[in-house]
């Protein structure tokens, strides 16, 4: 497999440190509100990345964190009249009850921030003892120009970095451009102790920690969204393999943003969608479905028509799975259009596996997924039983791998027994050729809110929308 490495700005093979194991880190949120369609977006794209690895045999430790102590949780801790810890509690699980909505598959481990400070002091006074990082007046910052290769993610260099500095005269730093590790406690300020003084971690420093703490000095893959590359993924590599002189993550990966109506998603615009208003209102693999038929880390444009038109192809692979278990109970032992259809789908299902091995292309294996949806529909009318299980097997497996379809068997409630009664006993009334006794049941059964189908395989009987 083929991923595009944010770090070379290339496409290279992917292979993993240890064998048959992949060590992935994905930048979790700050739970200090609900998650956003932006938010939602890394979270489908590498968790379809974990997938498509374990498709293929591979185990993956899968780490995402939480921030759950930082400048935005503790104002709105502060305004609410709550602990910081409280708030994160609250959103933590809001966040669960929609990453499971959205079928995203809970992590290996979610560590959070606060219950990892004494490794990340430790890492601290590491850097302190190597020289790359001092204390001020309980502060305590990174010396960025003494790590060489700071830069080499977002590939500038320190002149261009320095240029775009803002330089606060009440700073201590010694640089404009080092970055704080450790900040002194302010009142109303959660704070733990240290070396230096009571404080808390800079941002930077957690996500170093846990990722290290919990897949090794050197992990195959660091993913996140397209805004992080600089400065928190270039801060990260920097204070990393300053303390273990080692490779920090071998691939980068990164999607780029998620625009509104072709504007950039801002609550100040008030374009700011909550995943929780979406899926409320539609189909919460809609909204997936929605975010992988673009290339991750391509920009991707929401707007409400985009989302309902994600419903109704999503509404397509549900009708023909439907329909594949329908047909199957009445199939036929063998069928002229067998061999046609297999080699159809076999043919399409390489496509699609050629696709997502290409950087994880799922624009383009969503296509080749309709394309075979388009095809079932052509032939299973006329398929056999094997064919049409081999139909209903593939739609699943790759489906899987993009994480829809899985919403089935909740997708309706069984249908009541009154209504198969009546489907029954219009039955026997076309059979015995009263005609008139079988259009008043399907009258009303409409009523009652169905609609039979007559068709080859036997009656099909339908809620009406």
């Amino acid at each position: 497999m083929k991923l595009y490495n944010t770090l070379t700005m290339t496409k290279e093979e992917f292979e993993p440190l240890e064998e048959g194991k992949v060590k992935m880190y994905v930048c979790g949120p700050t739970v200090y509100d609900f998650i956003h369609i932006g938010n939602a977006r890394p979270l489908i794209v590498f968790d379809t990345l974990r997938r498509y690895f374990e498709y293929k045999g591979y185990e993956v430790i899968y780490i995402q964190n939480f921030t759950d102590v930082e400048d935005k949780m503790i104002n709105r801790a502060n305004k609410e009249g709550i602990t910081v810890f409280e708030l994160a509690e609250r959103f933590i699980q809001e966040y669960y009850k929609d990453a499971d909505r959205l079928n995203v598959k809970r992590a290996t481990k979610n560590p959070r921030a606060t219950e990892e400070i004494e490794d990340m002091i430790a890492l601290i006074q590491r850097l302190i003892d190597k020289g790359y990082a001092y204390v001020v007046d309980g502060d305590v910052y990174f010396r960025t120009r003494k790590f060489a290769e700071y830069g080499k993610l977002s590939h500038k260099n320190i002149e261009e970095l320095m240029a775009g500095a803002r330089v606060d005269p009440n700073e201590k730093k010694e640089d404009p451009l080092d970055f704080a590790l450790w900040k002194a406690k302010k009142e109303g300020e959660p704070a733990w102790s240290s070396p230096w003084g009571e404080g808390r971690p800079g941002w930077h420093i957690e996500c170093s920690v846990m990722a290290m703490k919990y897949l090794g000095q050197t992990i195959d893959i660091h993913a996140g969204g397209q805004d992080l590359i600089f400065p928190h993924h270039e801060n990260e590599i920097a204070q990393s393999e300053a303390a273990t002189g080692k490779p920090f993550a071998r691939f980068w990966l990164h999607n780029g943003y998620v625009n509104i109506n072709n504007e950039k998603m801002s609550k100040s615009l008030g374009n700011f969608f909550t995943v929780r208003e979406i899926i409320e209102k539609y189909h919460p693999e809609a909204l997936r479905l929605f975010m992988l038929q673009a290339h991750y880390r391509k920009p991707l444009n929401f707007s409400i028509d985009l989302i309902e038109q994600a419903e109704v192809a999503l509404k397509r692979i549900y009708t023909c799975y439907e329909n594949l278990e329908f047909l199957i109970q009445n199939a036929a032992s063998s069928s002229e259009n067998d061999d046609m259809l297999k080699a159809a789908i076999e043919d399409l299902k390489a496509k699609f596996i050629d696709a997502m091995e290409d950087d994880l292309n799922t624009a383009e294996a969503t296509g080749y997924l309709f394309e075979m949806v388009r095809e079932i529909n052509t032939y299973a009318n006329s398929c056999s039983k094997e064919t049409l299980t081999f139909a209903k097997d593939t739609l699943k497996e790759l489906c899987s791998i993009l994480g829809i379809l899985e919403q089935y068997s909740e997708k309706e409630e069984a249908i009541p027994q009154e209504i198969l009664e009546l489907v029954k006993k219009r039955n026997q009334a076309r059979k015995a050729k009263n005609f008139a006794e079988a259009d008043r049941i399907r009258d009303e059964l409409k009523s009652l809110g169905y609609i039979v189908l007559d068709t080859p395989q036997g009656t099909k009987i339908e809620r009406i929308k």
